[in-house]
Formats: C-alpha cells, structure tokens, sequence
C-alpha cells in the first residue's frame, strides 16, 4: 500500500496513520465511482491534504467533490454517516435492522419483552420465519470511533443464555430461540471478537464479519435509510424518522410526501432522488418529474 510521504491522518478512533491514497481510491470505486473521477478526487485530496487532517474532514472533501461528478453515488460514499444520523436514541437503529431482516424474508418485531428463565429481557428486535426464531441486540454509536467492547458482548451472551431454554409464541407456534445477534453499526474491539467467536456469539458490525457484514448487506438489499437523501433537511428527516419511517424507498410514494405536507415541487424533489438512488423503489405511475 502507498502511504503519502510524511503526511498522518487522525482516524475517529484517535489513532494516526499515514495517508493511502490507494485506500481512498478503493473506497470510492467500491461504490461505483468511474475510474477517472475516483483518481480525479484521490489527486484534489492529497494535493491539498496537510499533516494532522482528521479523516472526517477528508470524506467531508471527498464527498463534496464526489457529489459535483457523480451525485447518486456520492450517496452512497455517505452512508455510514447516515447510518449515525439514525440516532441518538437508537430507536430508529432498531427499526432499521427490523427493515434489514424483513427484506431477507423475514417478520421482524422490535421492542419485545421475552421470558428467560431468570428474568425477563428487553429484545431490540425479534425477526421469524418458519425456521427459525432470531432474538437481537442493536447496539447504535453515534460516533464510529466507539467499539463494542468485551463488557457489552459478555452481557448479551449472558442474555442470550438465559432465554435459550424458553419457548417463545411467534408466527402462531412455540419454539425456541435459534441464535441470539448483536448487530452494531460501528466496530467491535479485538477482545470482543476473540470472545465472540470462542463463544459462537453471532456478531456484524460495520465492517465485521469479512463477509456479510452490515455494510455489505446494506448494499446487497439496496436498503439506503432517509438520512442519506440530501434533498431533506434535518427537522424533515426527524419528522419521518419520529414516524417510524426509515428507508428511502418510503419516500419514493409521491402520496406519503404529500400527506406529510410537502408542496408538488418538493415532493417530485425528494422522489427524484430517490429515483436517482434506486430506480426499483418507485410506486408505478408516481410522478418523477
């Protein structure tokens, strides 16, 4: 890997490395940059870039510049920031992951309250199918520096142990419990992970596991949330989120706009870029233009 000569970064976590212009470029090509605008941004990037520069401010940069060239997935590069905006309560954190589940196939519930055999457990989220029977812990960070650490992965194990033997009512039928989740939208520290996989806990985070984990899922089911239109401002995507609605594809329902206020020329607006982001999201006949 190229690292810029003599130039560090601050990463959110604190820690300094010095600037890849390679990982950088990955980054964007990983979302559908073209070549040429990705190494056009890569060079504005690292030809203004000074010693100490938070990465924050590089993807403040980046996506700026992204944003001129290729809008749509401009988006996209901004979705673990949207993600982070889902808070700070992590209620619409836990509807998300209902949403995530629900597209798998799955009927999901949030805010459950199951038996275990000590005591009774607040569940962010229940999902079901004929099969199987998934109790999760979302966990939501507000700031991507903030790991889910040992201590948090010790208590949902231990939450977990104690509902593995009841039976629960779900989809009309008794069962148990199949695999418990904790699902973070942030990172887990190396010991979390040591413990995780010596304990067969079932853990994603941002970037955990290698394969499925939360960002790659994202991408995979096209489920983008609201925070990332940028044609909403912020006390309009507090109203949505206060509501229970969560992803973008909602928002390409000219009606559901306009129920909620929005004049024809904002709500063609917002279902444009909706449109722009994921083509299959839009009510037929709904007007775009």
């Amino acid at each position: 890997m190229i690292g810029t000569p003599g130039i560090y970064i601050i990463k959110s976590d604190g820690t300094r490395e010095l600037f890849n212009r390679e990982k950088l470029e990955k980054s964007l090509r990983k979302i559908g940059t073209d070549k040429v605008t990705a190494d056009l941004i890569v060079a504005r990037v690292e030809g203004s870039l000074t010693d100490g520069q938070t990465t924050k401010e590089i993807y403040r940069q980046a996506f700026g510049l992204l944003k001129k060239h290729q809008r749509p997935v401009a988006l996209r590069y901004s979705l673990r920031r949207a993600i982070a905006e889902l808070g700070p309560s992590g209620f619409p954190f836990e509807d998300y992951v209902a949403e995530i589940f629900k597209a798998q196939g799955y009927q999901a519930l949030t805010d459950q309250i199951a038996l275990g055999t000590c005591v009774p457990h607040e569940v962010d989220v229940v999902a079901y199918n004929d099969k199987e029977l998934i109790m999760t812990e979302a966990k939501f960070h507000t700031d991507f520096g903030t790991p889910s650490d040992l201590k948090v992965v010790l208590y949902i194990k231990a939450r977990f142990d104690d509902l593995k033997n009841s039976l629960f009512k779900y989809g009309g039928k008794e069962r148990k419990m199949t695999k418990g989740m904790l699902i973070t939208n942030t990172k887990f520290s190396s010991t979390a992970i040591q413990y995780g996989e010596c304990a067969g806990l079932n853990m994603v985070g941002w970037n955990y596991p290698h394969d499925n984990n939360l960002h790659q899922l994202i991408e995979k089911i096209n489920l983008l949330p609201i925070t990332v239109l940028t044609t909403l401002n912020q006390t309009e995507k507090k109203m949505f989120l206060a509501n229970n609605i969560v992803l973008s594809k909602q928002l390409g329902d000219f009606g559901l706009l306009k129920s909620y206020g929005f004049d024809d020329v904002k709500a063609q607006t917002v279902v444009k870029e909706v449109y722009d982001l994921c083509k299959e999201c839009i009510k037929p006949n709904e007007s775009i233009l």
